[in-house]
């Protein structure tokens, strides 16, 4: 018997007891193929040689200093490192212990930072339908993933929503793609000036949407306009990369693909690559300023926040990352993928939508494509997809409610960077045999 209160009470997962590069092993001797980083975490696979030793080394100097006393190299060399190469003035950096600590630590700055402007009554955030950015109760309430938010939705502030920049599910078939970001820029102008321009903090948005929607990217041009917005309103800019920044989508910040600069940027997953728990945020150096130049402190912080043996571990991951050129490796094998993906599935009757950007792919699954009708949720596809995987030796991210937080089914992708070729095609041939067995056993498709 377990004394771990598990995510599933009523089934114990599976013990893994070891793990190296793509490959993990569980107690009775099964291998599983890695084809989503666990939750899009593992960039570089398991027990990485380089990341170990850095590690190791940082656990025999000093494993614990608290910042209320003192800083450590590994941290400074990190925060360096992450603005340095972070475009434009995100030149300071926080340092946490995973994504949704990030995300808190994003929304309490923004709100300071116009405490610190005189304008106490900026309370309000805006963000967007079908999103997640974290499960403590802040990130909750401006995630849009209904699910999980439904449970604890009296102790959440209120958030006004806009549409999500979702071109598969919502633009109308006599709409350019022009015309449907358009319209998406337009509902967000209405809700801010329905708020108040003075009454808002600023804007959250996942760059390329994980989880919740199955690696949704935006659309051309998208985040450039709601950059002018902010600017023309007054609105800071907080995007959240938890999942897809770090070269998930072949560059190190996603929203280098979007020619803009975000006033906030949130990172955790991919940061330190699951070999130590370790978020962060970058801030732009007004933002910063104007807690040096007001109350001179930021009235936040944690208990482990710049913790040495994370923040080793993170460093030594950008290391990698640089060294190897993997940021180009994600881009070529993430095309790759797509390719092997879209002639496994593309004519599947099954599969609506093949998405994403580098190694961050999601596949929507549908009752019907010409109609993109779902599957009825009571089926519960993707958990038995998910099942069926695992029998098969490999893990996927598979979610439900990716439409509403109720209806639709998809399957996120989020292999590590250093995947062969070879093991992309397994995954890709695995995959079909697991969402066959799936649709089989479905009552649905008897």
């Amino acid at each position: 018997m377990s004394h771990i209160i598990h995510r599933n009470l009523r089934r114990a997962p599976r013990l893994a007891v070891r793990a190296a590069g793509l490959t993990v092993t569980d107690s009775e001797g099964r291998h599983y193929l890695d084809a989503s980083g666990g939750a899009a975490v593992s960039s570089l696979g398991h027990a990485h040689p380089e990341v170990l030793a850095a590690m190791h080394a940082q656990i025999e100097r000093n494993t614990y200093a608290h910042t209320a006393f003192f800083t450590c190299e590994a941290a400074e060399e990190l925060a360096s490192r992450l603005a340095g190469d972070a475009p434009g003035d995100l030149d300071h950096v926080y340092l946490v212990s995973g994504g949704s600590e990030a995300m808190e630590t994003a929304l309490k700055l923004a709100r300071q930072y116009w405490l610190e402007r005189g304008q106490p009554q900026r309370t309000t955030f805006i963000a967007r339908r079908q999103s997640y950015h974290g499960n403590t109760l802040g990130a909750l309430a401006v995630g849009g993933n209904e699910w999980r938010r439904a449970p604890f939705a009296p102790l959440l502030i209120d958030v006004p929503r806009v549409s999500p920049c979702y071109e598969y599910r919502d633009r109308a078939d006599d709409e350019t793609g022009d015309g449907y970001t358009a319209r998406l820029l337009h509902e967000l102008e209405q809700i801010i000036l329905a708020t108040g321009p003075e009454n808002v903090i600023g804007f959250v948005a996942e760059t390329v949407v994980g989880a919740t929607a199955g690696a949704v990217p935006p659309t051309p041009g998208y985040f450039r306009a709601v950059r002018k917005l902010c600017d023309q309103y007054g609105l800071l800019l907080i995007l959240d990369e938890v999942m897809c920044g770090m070269g998930r989508c072949g560059t190190l910040y996603a929203f280098e693909q979007e020619g803009m600069l975000p006033d906030l940027v949130v990172l955790g997953k991919g940061l330190g690559a699951g070999y130590q728990p370790i978020g962060a945020v970058l801030a732009r150096t007004p933002i910063v300023a104007a807690l040096r130049e007001g109350s001179g402190a930021f009235q936040h912080g944690h208990t482990y926040m710049g913790h040495p043996v994370a923040a080793a571990a993170a460093l030594a991951v950008q290391k990698v990352i640089q060294r190897d050129n993997l940021l180009g490796a994600v881009t070529t094998r993430g095309a790759a993928l797509r390719r092997m993906l879209r002639t496994a599935f593309s004519n599947h009757p099954q599969v609506g939508d093949i998405r994403g950007r580098g190694l961050l792919i999601g596949l929507e699954l549908v009752a019907d494509r010409a109609t993109k009708k779902p599957f009825d949720p009571a089926l519960a596809l993707h958990a038995a997809i998910k099942e069926a995987a695992m029998a098969r030796g490999l893990m996927v991210y598979p979610m439900g409610g990716t439409i509403d937080g109720r209806h639709g089914d998809h399957i996120l992708l989020a292999p590590p960077f250093i995947a062969s070729e070879a093991e992309l095609a397994e995954i890709t041939s695995r995959l079909a045999d697991a969402l066959q067995a799936a649709l089989t056993s479905s009552p649905s498709r008897r």
